[in-house]
């Protein structure tokens, strides 16, 4: 390689991710770290972040900007339980901006956390047994599964491959130790220690796994790096068909960027998974792009070597030969709410939350209705990767309370419409740096507008999956919906169609930059057709699919 990026060195230089950040984190003076260290907290689960809203104010009154940091945990598979549930909301009250954020990555986040109070917040996880070191960075990410226990008869046993592989996968540095939770430091001369996956270098971009258990694809498991989906046969678990090279991020204006849909390679049985997985770290490891941060995820890698090269330098490294992969379908990816009980007698209840934020609005009281509900230990929490979340494990006798206590405080989804239920946003303003528009703050309103449309089209009771992003990095993965929109300026967005129910198809752009009036337009005239012409049950994705774009498959690549 002629030239790393700017990211390779700090990465090597870091003494295991250690860097200066301790020092930086400790100096009063500013709420902002330098880049370096900008680089190296991600590594520990946190951007540094600033209200945009505040921005001009504070300038005019010659201040910096008003930092803060966001920190995601690392909770693989999104299960906790019902005291750790009460204790991280009382930490984001004291610590942040009192509102969690469920991610798509089934897992949490914390906003609005000033730098005084980075340390006591990662204490605060600590003393729940919980931590945000590899939530972010370089690194293997929070590791998906398929939330809901009804799946399968082994749903159990496929789950736990989340919590294996992101302990498999953990990065060995103490770092995280050292710097929050004051921690035996390393001294200043020796080196940090070995780490046989991650080396001094890390891999050359983030890097994210996903388990789906079929028929339900709620993960998007062909939006990752590493798609794994299970595999069984009446009560008993297999294995995996594995899928590699899945990836939404993508820059406007820069084709060699793309969306990508995961390849499926094969199948493997369960006990090769731990190796296979970390294999595929390492050959990204060592073969992925580390001179163009834009062209370094394991999708380009994939792309650049070949889907067959990749496969048998798999099985070459890790001994192992991919059998053809076994059949498999997926016929939806929204949540369910209410109760679903599984093969042991328990019962879980699917909570609707919208876009993820755990608020009291609008006569849902959510947050209080959480906070009574686990005060009661009941029940545990899984997220999903939709931004809800599971009341776990409840016991047959304990239904009737939590059914009074959601009334209570007005928790009752069938308020909502399906399109919206199924709606996903990124965070985007105030916060998120990159955001180029709004997602979180505004798609809640504009999907009334198109309910309004969809009324008027005798579509009220479909279901029509609808995502935002600000960005087109992707974080809502509105590149898997049927109709998405990828923020390019404010109040504009690029609106893209024809994605599949199930999250097997990527859609493609109709219009390369719309505002609010013309995307109002364009779905009223597009319903409209849809609702004349459309096959028998044919879903809208798969209606502008065909129409749109005459069926022509997007795989993403140089696309």
């Amino acid at each position: 390689m002629s030239k790393l990026s700017a990211n390779e060195s700090i990465k090597t230089s870091s003494r295991g991710l250690r860097g200066h950040l301790a020092q930086e984190m400790a100096n009063a003076l500013t709420g902002n770290i330098p880049n370096d260290e900008q680089q190296l907290i991600k590594f520990h689960g946190a951007y540094v972040q600033d209200d945009r809203d505040r921005r001009a104010e504070r300038e005019e009154k010659k201040l910096e900007w008003a930092y803060s940091y966001m920190i995601r945990l690392r909770i693989a598979g999104g299960d906790i339980t019902a005291e750790q549930w009460r204790a991280l909301q009382a930490s984001c009250e004291r610590n942040g901006s009192g509102v969690i954020k469920i991610t798509t990555r089934q897992t949490i986040q914390f906003h609005g956390v000033v730098k005084a109070r980075m340390k006591p917040t990662m204490k605060d996880f600590d003393a729940l047994g919980l931590d945000a070191i590899a939530a972010c960075g370089d690194v293997n990410r929070n590791v998906m599964a398929g939330a809901y226990p009804d799946l399968a008869p082994y749903h159990a046993e496929v789950h736990a491959y989340a919590s294996a592989i992101s302990n498999h996968l953990l990065p060995k540095t103490g770092a995280f130790k050292e710097v929050w939770l004051d921690g035996e430091k390393l001294e200043d001369n020796a080196p940090a220690e070995e780490d046989p996956l991650y080396k001094d270098h890390y891999l050359p971009r983030k890097f994210k796994i996903a388990i789906a258990i079929p028929p339900h694809n709620e993960n998007d498991v062909f939006a990752n790096d590493i798609g794994l989906i299970a595999i069984g046969d009446g009560d008993q678990f297999h294995g995996f068909n594995v899928a590699i090279g899945g990836g939404l991020g993508a820059t406007h204006g820069n084709k060699a960027t793309y969306p990508r849909r995961a390849s499926i390679i094969g199948f493997i049985p369960k006990e090769h998974t731990l190796d296979v997985v970390w294999q595929i770290a390492a050959i990204q490891r060592d073969h992925g792009n580390r001179e163009d941060r834009k062209l370094s995820r394991l999708k380009y890698t994939v792309d650049r070597l070949g889907v067959d090269w990749f496969r048998s330098e798999i099985e070459k490294r890790a001994g192992v030969e991919f059998a053809p992969s076994k059949p498999y379908f997926f016929t939806y990816r929204g949540d369910r709410y209410g109760w679903i009980a599984d093969a042991h007698g328990l019962w879980h209840y699917g909570v609707y939350i919208q876009n993820g934020r755990v608020v009291d609005e609008d006569g849902y009281h959510i947050k209080s209705a959480l906070k009574a509900i686990t005060e009661k230990n009941m029940c545990g929490i899984r997220f999903t990767g939709n931004q809800n979340l599971l009341l776990t494990h409840v016991k047959d006798a304990d239904k009737a309370t939590i059914d009074d206590l959601l009334a209570e405080y007005g928790v009752d989804e069938t308020r909502y419409s399906l399109s919206r239920k199924e709606a996903i946003a990124c965070v985007a303003m105030p916060t998120c740096p990159l955001a180029l528009a709004e997602a979180q703050r505004y798609l809640p309103e504009l999907i009334t507008k198109i309910e309004d449309v969809m009324d008027y089209h005798g579509l009220s009771h479909d279901a029509i999956t609808i995502r935002m992003t600000g960005c087109p990095n992707g974080c809502g993965r509105p590149y898997l919906a049927e109709i998405g929109f990828v923020g390019k300026a404010a109040g504009r967005y690029a609106l893209r169609l024809g994605g599949d129910y199930e999250g097997e198809r990527l859609n493609q752009v109709y219009k390369e930059e719309v505002d609010e009036g013309e995307i109002i337009a364009t779905l009223n005239e597009l319903f409209g057709v849809y609702v004349r012409d459309r096959d028998n049950g044919e879903r809208f994705g798969d209606f502008c699919h065909r129409t749109l774009f005459s069926g022509k498959i997007f795989e993403g690549v140089n696309g």
